[in-house]
């Protein structure tokens, strides 16, 4: 590869990096064509990017980075980097899952607001943090309890005053 071409590889994997929310690099060593295809299908069904690049073009792109050093021990052997833009726990979920039937694949570490993560960590925590979509769920059903409480008291007194009308009534009945 001439210095060109890696200076643009470097380039291109910098804004990756500036750009994703989370990263998971990946040792698929071991691993036939057929299963590198199926990994690659998942990842981009979950908006995941996924890329097998050098590692010293890695540590290259990565370099200003505080946490360089620390991913630089991970970056041995051969390294596929799988990146997410949106939601955080994409890639590490389509890994989890991929993993179950193929254990040849590997995770070396992972990356989150500037942290790195052990392997061990990105399937335990990072693949079981909740997705963009279950957290809109959550948020709205904590927003539209406390209308739901307001109707509930809003309906109480006309509630009420069935309750003991109905209760006159059976009164009235078993009186007469």
């Amino acid at each position: 590869m001439e210095r060109s071409q890696k200076e643009a590889v470097v380039g291109s994997v910098r804004q990756k990096f500036e750009r994703m929310s989370s990263a998971v690099f990946l040792d698929f060593k071991g691993m036939n064509v057929e299963a590198v295809t199926k990994l690659r299908d998942e990842f981009r069904k979950s908006g995941v990017e996924y890329r097998v690049v050098k590692n010293s073009l890695v540590r290259h792109a990565v370099k200003e980075h505080p946490w360089a050093n620390t991913l630089a021990k991970s970056l041995t052997g051969m390294t596929g980097v799988a990146w997410s833009y949106e939601d955080p726990s994409a890639a590490a979920k389509v890994v989890k899952a991929f993993r179950k039937d193929n254990q040849k694949l590997q995770i070396k570490a992972g990356l989150i607001e500037g942290q790195i993560l052990s392997g061990d960590a990105v399937e335990t925590q990072l693949a079981t943090m909740p997705g963009k979509d279950e957290l809109r769920a959550t948020l709205l059903a904590t927003l539209q309890a406390p209308l739901q409480q307001f109707v509930q008291q809003l309906n109480a007194p006309l509630q009420n005053f069935a309750y003991l009308l109905k209760a006159k009534e059976d009164a009235a009945g078993t009186s007469a």
